[in-house]
């Protein structure tokens, strides 16, 4: 997969604000690009999840490795 340009870091920070910043950070960004965001809260599987449907944006990618999640957000025509 091709290096994702644009990335938020919101590890040790609980919910609601690794989505809120990522709800910021996906404002600034063109149709079809991407956010790769790292976070630890384990509600944050959930919580951006339920982000992307109410958003319209795609949930390109979700992994976990050792209590660090990785989400790749793209911004859509429709968000």
């Amino acid at each position: 997969m091709a290096e994702i340009p644009h990335f938020l870091d919101t590890t040790g920070l609980n919910c609601p604000l690794p989505v809120l910043k990522a709800k910021k950070a996906m404002k600034a960004l063109k149709e079809g690009e991407r956010l790769k965001v790292h976070a630890t809260d384990p509600a944050s599987t959930i919580d951006f999840r339920h982000f992307c449907d109410v958003s319209g944006y795609l949930l390109e990618n979700t992994s976990e490795t050792d209590g660090l999640f990785e989400y790749i957000i793209v911004k859509s025509a429709n968000s």
